[in-house]
């Protein structure tokens, strides 16, 4: 399952988010471009700041992410 969850030490931005372990598999969260993604996120002056949120580097963001994916996807056959 090492799949799931790797950390890029060699990153010039790490550590970031000040997590200890982050999961930097979904350094860019591909749930950004959904208004209702789970995470939490604020709007500033109407564009998404997903600074604070961690959601997608902690240890269950596979499972976050892939559940938001596969919500997406189930809605998009309606």
């Amino acid at each position: 399952m090492s799949y799931k969850h790797f950390s890029n030490k060699d990153c010039e931005y790490y550590p970031c988010h000040n997590i200890e372990d982050i999961n930097c598999l979904f350094c860019f969260c591909p749930l950004y471009p959904i208004n209702q993604c789970g995470g939490n996120f604020q709007l500033a002056n109407g564009i998404k700041d997903c600074s604070k949120c961690v959601k997608n580097h902690d240890r269950n963001s596979y499972e976050f992410v892939l559940d938001g994916l596969t919500s997406i996807n189930k809605g998009a056959g309606k």
